[in-house]
């Protein structure tokens, strides 16, 4: 059983999708290499929701999620600031700031982040409550080979890691679409209610590869 164990959180294992609901993925250390891949073979995004659900007691910078391609590290990412309640979402290398938030350490928080190339205009949503819309990049679509990372930020296409930025708690319930969800499907998601997964990753069905000290384990729930 160790041995077995030790292959899960070592090993870079494909994976067929698997459903991984009740589930979570467990960062248990800050390291320059560990972390979870998302595959998906969408290659063309015009708009973008992506939710998870994160337990940290992290104050400084971390990763929540990293969407690159070759032509830009950072053209989809959610990244918490140490500064408190700021949280920074960029859409084509270009970041909006997100003051004010109640990002509690040691709690389960749900976070969804979408952005239309149309309009340009990025939203955030923590814990059910909406931000301020603001503009970062309109007109062009994020578009070539799409690599996506939990734990790790990228700020090279796969890679250019840094400890220092790694995220260490647990995530969960990772979905993205390739538009913009409705206020009430964003609610339904923060609520976990009947929601529709999503269509370019789904926890019910995901595709992931695991590099490094990272877990698979049944998400923790408190019994009262």
């Amino acid at each position: 059983m160790k041995f077995l164990l030790l292959l899960v959180m070592l090993t870079a294992c494909a994976a067929t999708p698997q459903d991984l609901s009740g589930k979570m993925f467990t960062f248990p250390q800050q390291t320059s290499t560990a972390h979870v891949k998302l595959s998906t073979t969408r290659e063309d995004f015009s708009a973008v929701t992506a939710c998870l659900r994160s337990f940290t007691d992290l104050s400084r910078n971390h990763i929540l999620f990293s969407l690159a391609t070759p032509s830009a590290a950072n053209d989809f990412l959610l990244f918490k600031k140490a500064a408190a309640g700021q949280i920074e979402v960029y859409a084509r290398d270009v970041t909006a700031v997100f003051d004010g938030q109640e990002y509690k350490l040691n709690a389960w928080l749900s976070v969804c982040a979408t952005w239309d190339s149309a309009s340009g205009l990025e939203q955030l949503w923590l814990n059910g409550k909406p931000s301020c819309r603001k503009f970062t990049s309109a007109g062009s679509n994020i578009t070539g080979h799409t690599i996506i990372t939990l734990g790790q930020e990228q700020d090279s296409h796969g890679g250019g890691f840094d400890a220092k930025q790694s995220f260490v708690g647990m995530i969960s319930d990772v979905h993205m679409w390739d538009h913009v969800l409705s206020p009430c499907e964003i609610s339904r998601y923060m609520d976990n209610l009947n929601f529709t997964p999503g269509n370019v990753l789904n926890w019910r069905e995901l595709d992931f590869q695991i590099i490094g000290r990272v877990l698979l384990e049944e998400k923790q729930n408190i019994c009262y």
